[in-house]
């Protein structure tokens, strides 16, 4: 487990920028305890300070994992949120989408938002922006991208793609040999 490159740091908070804008801040300086970004088998991890310093006692053989697992670095050296992310994107997010009880489920199966599958959009979400999406009674169902602002919902036909899937909590099931 190593501290992230100044390449790798500012990829991951170009990616932690898009969906929380500058609430990444308080994601490493927070009132409770330190936290910190490390790198372990291409996966980025969210740990706490304290936590970090003992597992150095652990060979990088042995490690499996330590903290949250928000991410991993591609071979190209971008990198890619992965579900794990979502408590943290979800606690910090600055544009929300909820999704009707009859379209979670298709978004659970990895399909996109729909306009007939909208429920709420937070008011003024430009395109391109991430998004967190979340069912009717507020619980974080995944993160995606949003493929029309709010304005270009109230035109759109019920067919149309709101927001572009990333990630969502049935991931679990889907890619269990992956994880």
């Amino acid at each position: 487990m190593r501290p992230l490159t100044e390449e790798e740091t500012k990829a991951v908070f170009e990616k932690l920028f898009k969906f929380i804008g500058k609430n990444i801040r308080s994601l490493v300086e927070r009132q409770d305890e330190p936290h910190c970004f490390r790198l372990h088998k291409n996966r980025v991890y969210y740990v706490r300070e304290s936590l970090m310093r003992r597992a150095t006692n652990v060979g990088r053989d042995q490690l499996v994992a330590l903290g949250q697992c928000i991410g991993k670095i591609t071979h190209s050296g971008n990198f890619r949120l992965t579900i794990g992310a979502l408590d943290l994107l979800s606690a910090h997010a600055r544009h929300k989408v909820w999704v009707k009880p009859s379209a979670e489920m298709q978004y659970l199966y990895g399909n996109h938002v729909l306009k007939s599958g909208l429920g709420r959009i937070t008011e003024n979400t430009p395109i391109n922006v991430g998004v967190v999406v979340f069912s009717m009674s507020d619980v974080p169902l995944g993160f995606g991208v949003t493929a029309k602002s709010t304005s270009d919902c109230r035109k759109l036909d019920p067919s149309g793609i709101v927001v572009l899937h990333q990630a969502d909590c049935g991931e679990y099931l889907r890619a269990e040999d992956d994880m």
